[in-house]
């Protein structure tokens, strides 16, 4: 690609993807397929000097198209309304570490099955659970002797009687957007386990291998309050290890924010860059240290590959979260001109890097 044609063909994937996340709701799907396949009838436009314009044109649409597509085929498996505030019998796959609260455990779950009154019903492949009135999940004999709840593990499979509802959040200007959260965690319903006396007891199934990096965090973050004493200084530290910014006490959290050192407690795209230096620093210093590493592939290039990966492994255990996944992204982009021996002016190398952003995740854009 030519030089001056860069930057119109990051912009248009940056502006078609925009433009699509400002509508106030989503069209039906045939309408982005033929935005996208109106984009390639542009080509045919052959005015002189407008190839960078063009090239603009035609990025912008497919963006917009393809943005729109996902949206609609991520909508397409929503909960349905007949659903809402039903039993229904569910059996899948605890997703991702419990998240502990004064009510109870919060958990991600994975539909595999589920019936209403013994007919089979379709659910939205991933929803979000509350199990109140639980105690610390790592009490489990005195759980099971209380009649609480089990411990719960990700990778285990369960079968468990629910009620359910769409997602639902404030519409407080320039507050937290709950929904949104949903959406780009993949959760599109949300609800509760029953466990009245008249309800079928949940049932632990089996202990499956999906799920193993989750299960390795709850395993770290249950140590860590094992062994350290102070209740207060073990969610802090589990927060920064694990990333479960729920263990931090809610006390501890207004200290924090009054301080101005909130950000500080969650991992975000400053720890994981710093993360990157650190750990590039040291994998091209231990690679100096072997002539045959070296003449096999430089030390620089091994460097940077080295810093990529175990940032993205510790964004990764960290559990993911939106300004994780745009920070690994862009390092990537980064990583990837320098391998190449592209030296962009700095303006490319960001637009690169929000493009490759947007391309994996649209919805990020909105997230802060």
């Amino acid at each position: 690609m030519h030089a001056r044609w860069i930057a119109p063909a990051l912009l248009g994937v940056l502006a078609g993807t925009a433009a699509q996340l400002q509508q106030p709701a989503l069209w039906p799907w045939w309408s982005y397929a033929a935005i996208g396949l109106a984009s390639l009838l542009l080509p045919l436009w052959r005015r002189a000097g407008a190839g960078a314009l063009r090239l603009f044109a035609i990025l912008s649409l497919v963006a917009f198209a393809l943005t729109g597509l996902r949206a609609t085929h991520f909508q397409s498996r929503a909960l349905a309304p007949a659903l809402e505030g039903r039993n229904i019998a569910v059996t899948g796959v605890v997703a991702a570490m419990p998240q502990r609260g004064e009510a109870g455990l919060r958990f991600r779950f994975d539909v595999e099955s589920a019936t209403l009154a013994g007919e089979a019903v379709r659910l939205p492949p991933r929803i979000l659970l509350g199990w109140y009135g639980a105690i610390a999940p790592d009490e489990e004999d005195e759980a099971r002797a209380r009649g609480g709840v089990p411990l719960l593990r990700p990778g285990d499979r369960w079968r468990l009687t629910v009620r359910l509802k769409a997602p639902h959040g404030n519409a407080n200007p320039h507050g937290f957007d709950y929904e949104l959260w949903l959406w780009e965690q993949g959760v599109q319903a949300t609800g509760y386990v029953r466990t009245g006396a008249r309800d079928p007891a949940p049932q632990r199934l089996a202990s499956t291998w999906r799920h193993p990096v989750e299960r390795a965090r709850q395993w770290v973050r249950d140590a860590v309050f094992r062994r350290v004493a102070e209740p207060r200084a073990a969610g802090v530290l589990a927060a920064l290890v694990t990333g479960d910014q729920n263990a931090i006490e809610r006390g501890d959290w207004d200290v924090f924010r009054a301080t101005g050192v909130a950000h500080l407690m969650s991992i975000s795209g400053l720890h994981v860059t710093m993360f990157a230096w650190a750990a590039a620093w040291v994998v091209g210093t231990l690679w100096r240290r072997s002539a045959r590493l070296c003449l096999a592939w430089p030390a620089q290039h091994a460097a940077l590959a080295g810093g990529l990966v175990l940032a993205g492994a510790y964004a990764v255990f960290a559990g993911w979260g939106v300004p994780a996944q745009r920070t690994v992204w862009m390092l990537a982009a980064v990583v990837a001109l320098r391998l190449r021996g592209r030296h962009w002016p700095w303006p490319h190398v960001w637009l690169l890097a929000c493009a490759a952003v947007v391309a994996v995740d649209p919805w990020a854009m909105l997230q802060p």
